[in-house]
């Protein structure tokens, strides 16, 4: 194994062939003087720069919808695959006639505006940014170019958090940066916002600061309701290590972000607030999920799909939490809250393609190797594909230009099978963690915080490593409880 400077960050293309491979395009590994900071070119800014780069790329793909296949024709749209949310709810959620989100009712069947309370502050920003002047064709591309411009910012900032969050393998966020789903879906819907405020609670969690990640984890579930899955990894780590102070605190500053957040909102316009909770618990099974999947090849509607999803759901979490406590060595929290929020999109109810922005940072985290992350990049490129091209099959009437279901249902299955993939990957990494490619660096938990080098209080079964530096356990065959850990 290579040495490593204990100030220099880890290489990747000393590690990885395929990240080997891939820097000769840009003329071979980055030098030393690039590596340790000493230039203005540090990890952090280049990975920054790259995923900008990126993201501008991923608009340029939108382009023939910004001219004109939003607005005059429906399949165009889909078979450019360009398609995004965001024109579209301008004028449908009230914010072209400055309609007020949760208060303002809204004509037709929704009602209330579906989205998150700091999602819904985050469109009504960027309506305020767009002129009420000329045509609303023109409006709109206004206002998708300033949400645009926003979510950029999200994505400057969670490629910069990742590269922080694991202090010696910087260069691990370039698979964020370069992802090419991240590229293609980052302007579809607003998810990037959540994904933002998770990165930095993720960044702060690993500089042992619970709190304020906490506080962070608050305001993401105010944005995206995934990142509060993140205090089911938390909980067991947590209980595994004794690091109860810890979790209060953790979640103590989720609850008391979220509220500030929400009760603004929830008191005074209490019907337009619970319209996200109520919209996600009604709506019926819907594209890219395997219930959908399901469905179409049965002929059965599944109408109990909502409480399927969430026995699996249930199930599932429960089945993580063993693999914690069973693990011959504690699990790193970047592969627990992986698992757990793969787990959410794959048993969720829909799966729209943009949804794939909360798994690259954790991904990135959890397991560093290119290879595997372009094979699972490879599946939801695919889909992403699908999904527009079966949409175009299905509004072309007679003509069926596009994919039909058949091919749409292939699309669902490698999304499925390259997300299960990579969590098996990571599962394999859990149960033998001398196969973690983080691990095998001589690191317990970088990402861990207060976990990091922490020595077990409870485990289930014989514990059979321990983190260095750190007291071996001597676990009885059965359970066995020690001190609290702080």
């Amino acid at each position: 194994m290579t040495s490593v400077r204990q100030d220099e960050p880890v290489r990747p293309t000393q590690r990885d062939e395929v990240a080997a491979a891939g820097s000769e395009l840009i003329g071979g590994p980055l030098g030393r003087r690039v590596l340790l900071g000493a230039s203005w070119w540090t990890p952090a800014r280049v990975i920054a720069l790259v995923a900008l780069g990126m993201f501008a790329l991923g608009m340029v793909q939108k382009l023939p919808c910004y001219n004109g296949a939003w607005f005059f024709g429906a399949t165009s749209q889909y078979t450019h695959a360009c398609y995004s949310d965001i024109p579209h709810l301008y004028v449908g959620r009230g914010f072209a006639e400055n309609l007020v989100p949760y208060f303002d009712r809204l004509p037709g069947d929704m009602q209330y505006l579906e989205y998150p309370v700091l999602t819904g502050v985050f469109m009504e920003v960027a309506s305020w940014l767009t002129p009420h002047g000329g045509t609303m064709q023109h409006r709109e591309q206004i206002y998708w170019l300033a949400n645009a411009g926003m979510l950029m910012v999200c994505a400057a900032v969670i490629a910069v958090c990742v590269a922080r969050t694991h202090r010696k393998r910087p260069w691990d966020a370039l698979l964020v940066a370069l992802a090419p789903a991240f590229a293609l879906t980052a302007t579809i819907n607003w998810d990037l916002l959540a994904v933002a405020l998770t990165s930095v609670a993720m960044l702060l969690w690993s500089r042992s600061r619970p709190l304020a990640a906490g506080v962070f984890i608050g305001l993401a579930t105010a944005a995206k309701l995934y990142p509060v899955l993140l205090l089911g990894p938390l909980f067991v780590l947590c209980w595994r290590a004794g690091k109860w102070r810890s979790f209060g605190a953790v979640t103590g500053g989720a609850v008391f972000s979220w509220l500030a957040v929400n009760l603004p909102v929830m008191l005074p316009a209490w019907d337009g607030w619970q319209k996200f909770y109520t919209f996600s618990q009604e709506r019926p099974i819907d594209f890219g999920s395997v219930w959908l999947l399901i469905s179409q090849r049965t002929g059965n509607p599944l109408e109990y799909a909502n409480t399927y999803a969430t026995l699996l759901m249930i199930v599932g979490c429960g089945g993580i939490a063993l693999l914690t406590l069973y693990a011959p060595r504690r699990p790193r929290l970047a592969q627990l809250a992986f698992l757990v929020v793969a787990l959410f999109i794959l048993t969720n109810k829909v799966y729209s393609p943009q949804y794939v922005l909360w798994l690259v940072p954790l991904a990135a985290l959890a397991r560093p190797r290119w290879r595997d992350f372009l094979v699972w990049q490879a599946c939801e490129v695919m889909y992403f594909l699908g999904i527009w091209l079966y949409l175009a099959y299905s509004g072309s009437g007679d003509k069926h230009q596009g994919l039909p279901p058949e091919g749409y249902q292939l699309a669902i299955v490698l999304h499925l099978l390259g997300t299960l993939y990579l969590c098996a990957l990571v599962v394999r990494d859990i149960l033998l963690p001398d196969r973690d490619t983080v691990r095998r660096e001589g690191a317990d938990d970088p990402t861990g915080g207060v976990l990091d080098q922490a020595p077990d209080v409870f485990v289930l079964g014989r514990q059979h490593h321990s983190p260095r530096h750190a007291a071996p356990f001597e676990g009885a065959a059965r359970v066995e409880w020690g001190p609290a850990g702080d």
